[in-house]
């Protein structure tokens, strides 16, 4: 999600790799799911998520429909986002005593907070934000260790390719019209969120093959569509 915003009101002025140090160490949050509440609709799903989440639950991206997730119109894509649900406008992953179901397997905008990400010209680089986290006291972390994902390198390069796709598929959309929008849309979420993605890999955290078949998808998609 684009934010018309100046990094020196957000951050501290500084951007990070995955092998530098940050202050983003919460020590565990020890109960605060201040971050898990009230963030509408911001907590948008990339196509991992979606196959992480439906893995590790057992579950379709229907079925996360029916419950968790929700559809929202982001950067002129429709795409889906973590539902907040209830008084309190709470992640609907979370339990009774505040805490994430899905932790093991949360999306990688959950693995990220409070960093967020740069974009430049042949990459993207890490940021803090100094606004976002409640938490007082917190240590210094390697990036990569915070992230937490095995074979950071191959995601990094997951992240950028989906990216650059949906910027491709922004600048499409404004040269179409409504109903060819439409279609565009749908196609977008079978091809890459409703259709299963094969294997079960995830489960250990591998995700060699999601990034196989995900980059034909792609491929495709671009060959059918002319982008």
């Amino acid at each position: 999600m684009k934010r018309n915003i100046r990094m020196e009101d957000i951050s501290d002025g500084n951007l990070y790799t995955a092998n530098d140090m940050v202050k983003a160490g919460c020590h565990g949050c020890k109960g605060c799911s201040e971050c898990c509440s009230g963030m509408g609709t911001s907590v948008i799903l990339d196509p991992l998520d979606i196959h992480q989440l439906c893995v590790g639950l057992h579950t379709t991206f229907e079925q996360l429909l029916e419950e968790t997730i929700e559809l929202n119109m982001a950067d002129g894509v429709i795409l889906p986002n973590l539902n907040m649900s209830g008084k309190e406008e709470a992640c609907s992953f979370l339990d009774e005593n505040g805490r994430c179901m899905v932790h093991a397997f949360r999306p990688g905008i959950c693995r990220l907070f409070p960093l967020g990400r740069f974009y430049e010209e042949n990459g993207f680089r890490y940021f803090l934000q100094v606004h976002e986290c409640k938490k007082a006291d917190r240590s210094k972390v390697k990036v990569k260790k915070w992230i937490g994902i095995s074979d950071l390198k191959s995601y990094e390069a997951y992240i950028l390719a989906w990216h650059g796709f949906l910027k491709t598929c922004e600048e499409a959309m404004e040269t179409l019209d409504e109903e060819n929008r439409r279609v565009f849309q749908i196609y977008i979420l079978r091809t890459f969120y409703q259709t299963a993605y094969q294997g079960r890999e995830a489960e250990a955290g591998d995700f060699r093959l999601f990034y196989l078949e995900f980059y034909e998808r792609m491929e495709e998609l671009k060959a059918r569509l002319g982008l």
